[in-house]
């Protein structure tokens, strides 16, 4: 019998209505680069276990990173039911799942890859980044393998082996009027599939040609966003108001638009579990329900929402299989209590190169990198962000100069109204600690910009 199964068995003997467990064995190894050098490789092993316990329709939950102490924690959050409130929506934990094989979800090489492997790797990356012109090369690689389990009182019972590689790099300069930088990233679940040197090209390439970038005016402005942007835009502005519970509170910027035209025809984003070396692909949810491919905005029209167990149940609902315990720098946790969140959101690619989008620009900026992107009136989709890495000038279909940093405070409802272009250069993007996405450049409209 295992451990997870012998505090199952020890929920019965309490009588406990239903116990759900969690299981996340995960092995995370780390190389941090620091003045143009591998500097560190740290490897951490991780086990834990996320335990929530539900009777009369009351929900306690407990964390421990301890085996052997499974039982008592059972009894510890037992202890606190009496405590609490029913939560008299609750209909119950799946009883069974439907697992969807899906291919390279999990890479034996990044498995069982050597701390020199991984090094290789690193320095690859340095070297590919390398120029007269940048004097600085930081970044990290992460590469995690992990086992997932999750079993229930209902009988439910599903585990999964994952592997993740990300890595990012910022290549700084300081040949010009003031220091710049450039930022070059990759993720995957697989080693083959993980195009190392591109991560350096990428950050050389946006560093030199942000050198002596000029002040751009406060103005109105065509942006052309490329994708690492788009992605920051994704995870910190667009996906919480496709969140059912945010949707069916009212704090969505779309709460009343649902089944209505919300942005140009020819957009469209997708929640996808199944895509490709997608760090959030998975066949089951951190719940124990199936995944399932999600069109949330479909040639424009607000068509779904995502969600797990107890939002969904709130609502009197089903869950979309998005319930998420996530980890970082990727993959799962065992919190004892999932969110809601997307897996993969994904742009669909349009027909455009980023030259041409150039081209049929008169008066705009293209911008690599966004920091500091929050929402700063959620209901109404105001958000805020700063353009501060890869910015350049474009005028008469033609990039001028590259861009000091400018301030965009925007709306989102907006913004997807005035898509005017949409590239063929999607690629995987995935912030620290955020969501992963997969999206191309995107160009809008009329955008307010103010000079900093």
């Amino acid at each position: 019998m295992s451990a997870l199964e012998k505090a199952l068995q020890h929920s019965r003997k309490k009588q406990i209505d239903e116990c759900e467990i969690v299981s996340v064995k995960k092995n995370i190894t780390t190389i941090r680069i620091t003045d143009s050098e591998i500097a560190e490789i740290k490897q951490n092993f991780d086990e834990s276990f996320g335990i929530r316990i539900i009777h009369d329709k009351k929900i306690a939950s407990i964390q421990t990173t301890k085996k052997e102490d499974m039982e008592k924690s059972i009894d510890l959050a037992f202890s606190t039911i009496s405590n609490l409130r029913p939560r008299e929506f609750w209909q119950g934990l799946p009883t069974t799942v439907s697992n969807r094989n899906l291919e390279g979800t999990y890479d034996e090489k990044l498995d069982k890859i050597s701390g020199s492997e991984m090094m290789d790797i690193a320095q690859s990356i340095i070297n590919s980044a390398n120029s007269k012109k940048i004097n600085t090369i930081t970044g990290s690689l992460n590469i995690v393998s992990e086992f997932f389990e999750i079993e229930n009182s209902n009988g439910l019972s599903f585990n999964d082996k994952s592997t993740y590689i990300s890595g990012i790099i910022n290549a700084e300069s300081e040949h010009g009027v003031l220091p710049v930088s450039g930022i070059g990233h990759g993720s995957g679940r697989t080693l083959a599939n993980f195009a190392e040197k591109q991560i350096g090209k990428d950050a050389k390439k946006m560093c030199i040609e942000s050198i002596n970038p000029k002040k751009i005016d406060s103005d109105t402005y065509d942006i052309i966003f490329e994708p690492y942007s788009v992605g920051e835009l994704l995870a910190f502005v667009v996906s919480s108001n496709f969140n059912f519970k945010t949707f069916s509170e009212k704090k969505s910027c779309f709460s009343n638009d649902f089944d209505e035209e919300i942005a140009v025809s020819d957009f469209n984003l997708t929640d996808d579990p199944y895509i490709a070396e997608g760090v959030g692909t998975k066949s089951v949810d951190d719940e124990g329900i199936s995944t399932q491919k999600n069109n949330l905005i479909e040639n424009g029209i607000f068509r779904n929402t995502f969600s797990n167990l107890f939002d969904s149940y709130k609502e009197n609902e089903k869950s979309t299989g998005n319930g998420s315990r996530i980890g970082s720098p990727m993959g799962r946790s065992s919190e004892p209590i999932s969110i809601s969140a997307p897996h993969n959101l994904k742009v669909d690619s349009g027909k455009s190169s980023q030259e041409d989008m150039i081209k049929d620009t008169k008066h705009g900026i293209l911008v690599g990198r966004l920091w500091y992107t929050y929402a700063v009136n959620p209901i109404k989709g105001d958000f805020s962000c700063t353009a501060r890495s890869g910015v350049r000038i474009i005028e008469d279909g033609e990039i001028k100069n590259p861009g000091k940093s400018v301030r965009i405070i925007h709306n989102l409802p907006t913004m997807l109204k005035n898509i005017s272009d949409i590239g063929n250069d999607q690629q995987n993007v995935i912030q620290w600690a955020s969501l992963p996405s997969i999206t191309p450049s995107i160009k809008t409209e009329k955008i307010k910009v103010i000079s900093i």
